[in-house]
């Protein structure tokens, strides 16, 4: 027999450029290196939750989304120098023009009914429909109060005589 067939299976993988097995099992990943990978993970993982959409909605979308058309609807009667009213019931809200004597009910664009998404509605304090209106120059003929119910949680909300509409958590809209 060659002399290579009688050296160790160890030497003869030296030998052609292999480690070791017994060798190369020892030198496994580090702390360090698992930590780093474990914290990559995180970041990914976070950054997939944060840019989630809850299917559900939330209260906050509903008021933003209220507050952005109740800001149209002062910003027509100005522009128009016509009345535009709002009307809020427990499942939405919407907004009529006053034209030829009557009011009439806006069905396109930002000013058209919209109800409350999911299970949001609103406590409109004993009564099933408020009713404002906004003048020529954009002033509410009173203030509005009610709260969003959703999940078991309460949001009150406040609308000023300037159109301004403020929640419980803080925000002026």
């Amino acid at each position: 027999m060659s002399g290579l067939a009688l050296a160790r299976p160890d030497k003869r993988h030296a030998q052609q450029g292999f480690t070791p097995l017994r060798r190369s099992a020892e030198h496994g990943f580090t702390l360090i290196e698992l930590m780093v990978v474990l914290v990559i993970i995180g970041f990914m993982t976070a950054a997939v939750m944060l840019t989630m959409i809850d299917p559900r909605g939330r209260v906050s979308n509903d008021i933003d989304r209220f507050a952005g058309r109740v800001r149209a609807a002062r910003d027509s009667a100005i522009v128009a120098g016509r009345p535009v009213s709002l009307w809020v019931s427990p499942t939405g809200y919407g907004f009529e023009r006053r034209a030829q004597g009557q009011w009439i009910s806006v069905s396109d664009g930002p000013l058209s009914s919209q109800d409350w998404s999911g299970e949001t509605r609103a406590q409109l304090g004993g009564t099933s429909q408020i009713r404002i209106t906004f003048d020529s120059v954009g002033r509410a003929d009173q203030p509005l109060r009610f709260a969003l119910l959703r999940d078991g949680r309460q949001v009150p909300l406040r609308m000023d005589l300037d159109g301004k509409v403020t929640s419980g958590e803080g925000a002026a809209r």
